[in-house]
């Protein structure tokens, strides 16, 4: 597992290749397999593989969203607000469970930030994607994650760039 995450890096160049349907079920169970705080599940998922679609994404925030629209495919990570207090984190943490396991199937992804996010000044970008979706309002979005055939490669972080200086031992010094 730590070799996964010393590899694993956010990947905007895709190539055009689709991604298979079995890869798009493991995709899926890993996204349902994820834990959640008390076991409530509060997560919905969206599969978009429509390219008109993957164009409109990516004009949902004002900047860090564009490479959605070469992605072949992407997964609209969304939670039911009213069903848990915590649907942030328990979206956050399906949200990384879907991008190591991609990279781990050789697939590349990018997580684009939606919740607390403008789409424009009089819009947020939440907004822009209910509407776009169709999502009921009590469904909240809180980020899309490009999935594809990554045509870039990105070396490591190496070790030494590790942020050692944020970690405390005990207590705060």
């Amino acid at each position: 597992m730590i070799q996964l995450l010393r590899d694993r890096r956010s990947i905007r160049k895709y190539s055009a290749e689709k991604i298979s349907p079995e890869d798009i079920e493991i995709l899926v169970e890993a996204a349902l397999r994820s834990p959640s705080s008390r076991g409530i599940n509060p997560w919905h998922f969206i599969l978009v593989d429509d390219p008109e679609l993957l164009i409109k994404l990516s004009l949902a925030k004002q900047y860090g969203a564009e490479f959605l629209k070469n992605a072949p495919f992407a997964v609209v990570v969304c939670a039911d607000g009213t069903a848990s207090d915590i649907w942030v984190e328990d979206c956050s943490i399906s949200s990384i469970i879907i991008q190591l396991t991609a990279h781990s199937m050789g697939l590349g992804s990018c997580w684009v930030q939606i919740r607390n996010r403008q789409h424009n000044e009089t819009k947020t970008a939440e907004t822009y994607v209910q509407e776009l979706l169709g999502l009921p309002q009590h469904i909240k979005v809180a980020s899309i994650l490009a999935i594809g055939h990554p045509v870039e490669k990105k070396p490591p972080v190496p070790a030494e760039n590790l942020q050692r200086d944020r970690i405390q031992h005990n207590r705060w010094i």
